[in-house]
């Protein structure tokens, strides 16, 4: 399994226009295969500050997403929002069961 933490500092003044295309970003790729979870959470100590935080199957589901229409349009928009830099990181874990 994959699990990502992509950290975004949202500019205040896109906030509204941010959580529009997040929610539509979240709703198709729920639909994807491959994806175990994907869901965002606003930093309750840090106004604007969104983790993403993904659960993947394995690499070849994370590549596919990452060549999504909903992914790369999201992507595309993403400067638009952000006030800093994107934090990612990726993590490989097995499934305990």
């Amino acid at each position: 399994m994959i699990i990502i933490h992509a950290v975004l500092k949202v500019n205040p003044e896109r906030r509204e226009q941010f959580l529009t295309e997040s929610k539509a970003l979240l709703a198709a790729t729920h639909a994807e295969e491959g994806n175990l979870s994907y869901e965002l959470y606003e930093n309750a100590g840090e106004a604007n500050s969104f983790i993403m935080i993904e659960q993947w199957r394995d690499a070849e589901a994370v590549s596919s997403h990452n060549t999504s229409a909903h992914f790369t349009a999201f992507s595309a928009k993403a400067g638009e929002f952000l006030a800093a830099p994107l934090d990612v990181k990726v993590f490989s874990a097995e499934q305990v069961k």
